[in-house]
C-alpha cells in the first residue's frame, strides 16, 4: 500500500454492536496540536519517496523469520535483501525503501502503565541495500528532523570502535560538517546494532538525541550501518562466543528506526506519549476515577489486541497466543473491577477509527468475535480467582501459578492486585513454575503417545492437546477449500507450493505471478465461505497412487507419496466433489464445523509464488 497525503475513508458498521456512548472523531482530541500524527506519517513517507525510496507497506506482526516470535523492528521484512538472498531493485524498483512498521515488544509488558513503555508500537524507518551512502543517511535524518519537523538536535553518538571494528570517524565528520558539534563516542553495548533473532545483518550505529517538552534529552532515531553478518544472537556477539565471528557483507546496507510514539511526543511537546493524539481519544473514554496506571494499560493493550487479532493471532496458552491471552485477560480484569465504568467495545472502535487509514487489515468483526469468546470464557472463573487471591496471606511463585492454572489469572493481574502479598513475587520464578508444568504435561503426553509428545504432528500441522487438535483440524479442511477457491478465481494454473497450519492460522503458498487485487480476495473468501455454509460432507477413499491420480485429485508436486494414498474430498461423492486432494488428514466431517474463513494477509513468498495467511472465526 502506497500512502499519499490524502487518507482513505474507513467505516466500521456494527462490528461491536450498538454503542451506548457516542465516539467523536479522534480529531476532536488533538485539534490544538500544530502537527498531527497523521501529518507526521505522511511527511515522513513523502520525504523519502521524493528522495528515491520505494514506499513499502508494513509487514505482519507474525514474522516469516522463525527465530523471532513477533515483528519487533522495521528491518525484519528486509533481512533477505541485506544478505543478498533477494533483489530489492527487482521487488521494489529501488535499492532504497521506506516504511512505517507495526511492531510488538513482549519484554515490556510488566512495565506498561508508566510514562513510556508500550507493547504495540510503530517504527518509522528508511532502508538501503547498496543504494545510499552513510552521508546520505545522516543528511536525510538531519534534514527531516531539523527542517521538516523543526526539532533541534541536542547531540548524537557514534561507535568508539571494538571487537575488531574501527571507530566511526566518517559519521563523526559528517555530523560536524552539518553543524552538529556535540558528537559522543560510545561502546558496542550502545551503538552497535546486533542481529534480529538468532543471526543476521548488523553494524555500528549513530543515534540522534533531541530534547523533550520536559527538558530531557531522549534518543529519537537510530541509524544502523549494516556492514557485517553475525551467525549468532546479539548476546553471543557481546560475549564474543568462541567460533562465531563478524563476517563482512559483500554489500553494505542501511537500517534506520525511529519510534513513532516518541517522535509524536517530541513534535507535539507533550509530557508523555499518552498525551499525544495517538492516545488522547482512547484516554478520553475512561473515567477520571480510574488511576493513571490502569488508564494507560487499557489504552496500550487495546491497541495491541486489535493488531494481534487482525494479523491472525488467537488466544491460547502458547507463544503468540499466550501473549495475546495475557493482554486480553488483563483488560478484562480491569474492566470487571471498574464495574461498568469501562466499555472496551468503544475502545476497539476508537482504535479502528485512529488506525484503519494506515492499516486497512484491521478487522472489527474478527476482533469482536475473539474478544467476546475470550471474555465469556474468562469471566466464568475471574471472580473466583480474585476471591482466592484475597484469601492468601502471601503469594509465592507456586501459589501464583496455581491461580493462573485454576482461574486463568495472569501474572500481571496477580502482581498488580496482590499488593504487599506479592512484593517478593518475580516473573522469572513464575515462568519457572510455568515451564515446570509444561515439562510435566509434555512427559505425560510422551508416555501416552509413545514418546511422540504431540497428539498430531504431520509436518504440516501440529497439536499438543484436544483443544488444539480441533482448531487445526478445522483449519486443515479450510485450507483445502481455500485451494479450491483460489483455482476457481485465479485459474487452474494455481497449485500448492507449501503450507503450514498452527492453532492461530493457516499459511498457504501457491503458484501465481502477481499480487491479488481486493476483488479477487473477496471472491475467494465468498466461494470458500459459501461451501462452509452449505455444510458439505467431507470424506476420503484409499486408492492406489495411480488410481488416485486418475480421479483428478490435486497433490503437492514436491511430495513423495506411497503406493497407496488417501484422497480426501468435499462433496457427496468423489466424482462430484468440489475439492479432492491427496491427504492424510485429519479433517472435519462436514464443512459447517469450520466457521468463517478470513484472509488476513496476501504477499509474495518467492519468485512466482504467493503466500496467503487465513484464520477462522
Amino acid at each position: 500500500m502506497e500512502h499519499s497525503g490524502v487518507g482513505r475513508s474507513f467505516y466500521v458498521a456494527g462490528a461491536f454492536g450498538k454503542a451506548n456512548k457516542k465516539i467523536s472523531s479522534p480529531l476532536r482530541y488533538f485539534c490544538f496540536f500544530s502537527m498531527t500524527s497523521q501529518e507526521i506519517r505522511t511527511k515522513f513517507l513523502e520525504f523519502f519517496k521524493h528522495r528515491g525510496h520505494a514506499v513499502v507497506p508494513s509487514s505482519s506482526l507474525i514474522p516469516d523469520d522463525p527465530s523471532v516470535l513477533l515483528t519487533t523492528a522495521g528491518m525484519q521484512q528486509f533481512k533477505k535483501y541485506y544478505t543478498g538472498e533477494a533483489d530489492a531493485l527487482k521487488d521494489f524498483g529501488s535499492k532504497n525503501t521506506v516504511s512505517i512498521q507495526k511492531s510488538f515488544r513482549t519484554s515490556d509488558i510488566d512495565e506498561v502503565g508508566d510514562e513510556s513503555h508500550l507493547t504495540f508500537f510503530e517504527m518509522l524507518g528508511n532502508f538501503s541495500f547498496g543504494g545510499s551512502t552513510k552521508k546520505d543517511a545522516i543528511t536525510y535524518a538531519y534534514e527531516f528532523i531539523t527542517k521538516i519537523l523543526s526539532i533541534p538536535i541536542s547531540y548524537v553518538t557514534v561507535f568508539e570502535g571494538s571487537h575488531g571494528v574501527a571507530k566511526d570517524e566518517e559519521s563523526k565528520k559528517i555530523w560536524n560538517d552539518l553543524g552538529v558539534t556535540d558528537v559522543r563516542e560510545e561502546g558496542i553495548n550502545d551503538v552497535f546494532w546486533g542481529p534480529t533473532g538468532t543471526s543476521g545483518p548488523c553494524g555500528p550505529t549513530t543515534e540522534i538525541y533531541c530534547r523533550s517538552g520536559e527538558g530531557q534529552d531522549i534518543e529519537i532515531w537510530n541509524l544502523v550501518f549494516n556492514e557485517f553478518f553475525y551467525p549468532g544472537s546479539r548476546e553471543e556477539l557481546l560475549e564474543q562466543t568462541q567460533g562465531k565471528e563478524l563476517q563482512k557483507l559483500s554489500q553494505s546496507g542501511l537500517d534506520t528506526g525511529m519510534g513513532f510514539e516518541r517522535l509524536v511526543m517530541l513534535v507535539q511537546r507533550t509530557p508523555t506519549i499518552y498525551e499525544t493524539d495517538l492516545f488522547a481519544s482512547l484516554m478520553a473514554l475512561l473515567p477520571d476515577s480510574l488511576d493513571m496506571r490502569t488508564r494507560r494499560i487499557l489504552s496500550d493493550h487495546s491497541r495491541a489486541v486489535c493488531f494481534l487479532i487482525s494479523d491472525g493471532v488467537v488466544p491460547s496458552n502458547k507463544e503468540r497466543g499466550y501473549i495475546l491471552r495475557r493482554l486480553m485477560r488483563r483488560i478484562i480484569t480491569h474492566e470487571y473491577l471498574a464495574e461498568g465504568a469501562v466499555n472496551m467495545r468503544l475502545f476497539f472502535e476508537a482504535v479502528l477509527k485512529n488506525y484503519s487509514e494506515w492499516y486497512p487489515e484491521l478487522n472489527g468483526s474478527l476482533i469482536a468475535a475473539e474478544w467476546n469468546k475470550e471474555k465469556e470464557k474468562f469471566l466464568r472463573s475471574l471472580s473466583k480467582g480474585l476471591k482466592e487471591l484475597g484469601k492468601l496471606q502471601s503469594v509465592s511463585a507456586s501459589a501464583a501459578f496455581k491461580l493462573y492454572e485454576s482461574y486463568g489469572l495472569p501474572y500481571e493481574i496477580i502482581k498488580e492486585l496482590g499488593g504487599e502479598k506479592t512484593e517478593t513475587l518475580q516473573r522469572r520464578e513464575f515462568e519457572e513454575e510455568f515451564k515446570k508444568h509444561q515439562d510435566i504435561s509434555r512427559a505425560g503426553l510422551e508416555k501416552k503417545f509413545g514418546g511422540h509428545g504431540l497428539l498430531v504432528d504431520t509436518g504440516e500441522l501440529k497439536a499438543a492437546n484436544q483443544e488444539e487438535l480441533g482448531i487445526v483440524t478445522r483449519l486443515h479442511t479450510a485450507t483445502h477449500i481455500l485451494h479450491y477457491a483460489l483455482r476457481a478465481v485465479l485459474g487452474e494454473s494455481v497449485h500448492q507450493a507449501g503450507s503450514d497450519i498452527t492453532v492461530e492460522r493457516t499459511r498457504f503458498d501457491f503458484t501465481f505471478e502477481r499480487k491479488l487485487i481486493k476483488d479477487e480476495i473477496r471472491q475467494i473468501e465468498d466461494i470458500a465461505n459459501d461451501i462452509v455454509k452449505k455444510d458439505v460432507p467431507v470424506s476420503y477413499k484409499e486408492l492406489s497412487k495411480e488410481d488416485a491420480e486418475k480421479t483428478g485429485a490435486l497433490f503437492f508436486f514436491k511430495e513423495k507419496y506411497p503406493d497407496r494414498v488417501k484422497v480426501y474430498y468435499i462433496g457427496n461423492s468423489l466424482e462430484d466433489a468440489v475439492s479432492k486432494e491427496f491427504c492424510g488428514g485429519p479433517h472435519v466431517t462436514h464443512t459447517g464445523e469450520i466457521g468463517t474463513l478470513k484472509i488476513i494477509k496476501e504477499e509474495a513468498c518467492s519468485a512466482g509464488v504467493r503466500r496467503i495467511r487465513a484464520t477462522l472465526f
